[in-house]
């Protein structure tokens, strides 16, 4: 390597995070940390999150994916069930999500089960989305092997002409995923690397909170 990156550090010292400051609810200090960095307009995709699967080759495996609903009830995200992801989920449905948002120093990492939205559910966010997106979705066999882009572009325009002036179908394998989270963890940076972890564990249908070692 040509260039080491011990230098590459910064102090965290833009917050704090107390255990007993938190809110009871997991979900709604979710809610309130997202909030806020959105006021803060610092975030370009508040919403990307990193879903972490077990492939079906043993590995772990996360990628970037864009949150698309959240409540009590839990994350919801959208695609294609025959991708890579979705293999993974079939064979096991615990999962992984995580947010970072530098701008504030703050990153929450959420444990769960992981299960299909209903067709209905999908149905509905599919038929909001922009047409382009759409028709990606339809177009695009994900995960798998191509020859070359040209093969994408040139069934995008098949299902353009296809469709044009008609509603585009939603694809019978794309749709929602639902996270229940068993365990939420809320971090702080904090100075000289003392950061602050909360972290919340479903027992019994109760959240327990403890704070964690940095």
């Amino acid at each position: 390597m040509d260039k080491n990156l011990y230098e590459y550090r910064k102090s965290y010292e833009k917050g704090e995070l107390s255990k007993a400051d938190v809110d009871s609810s997991p979900f709604q200090q979710f809610k309130k940390w997202f909030n806020e960095v959105e006021a803060s307009k610092t975030v370009e995709e508040i919403n990307a999150m990193t879903v972490s699967t077990i492939g079906l080759d043993g590995f772990p495996r996360g990628r970037v994916v864009l949150l698309k609903e959240f409540g009590d009830d839990g994350f919801t995200f959208y695609t294609n069930y025959e991708s890579e992801k979705g293999q993974a989920i079939a064979q096991n449905n615990k999962i992984s999500i995580s947010f970072f948002w530098p701008a504030l120093q703050r990153q929450i990492l959420i444990k769960g089960m992981v299960s299909k939205t209903s067709e209905e559910n999908s149905e509905a966010y599919f038929n909001v989305r922009p047409r382009e997106s759409q028709l990606g979705a339809a177009v695009s066999s994900q995960s798998s092997t191509i020859e070359n882009r040209e093969v994408l572009e040139q069934n995008l325009r098949d299902l353009k002409a296809k469709y044009e002036n008609q509603e585009i179908p939603k694809p019978k394998n794309w749709g929602g995923y639902l996270v229940k989270p068993i365990e939420f963890e809320f971090w702080q940076g904090r100075k000289s690397r003392l950061h602050d972890r909360i972290r919340y564990t479903n027992i019994n249908g109760t959240w327990n909170i403890d704070r964690l070692a940095p």
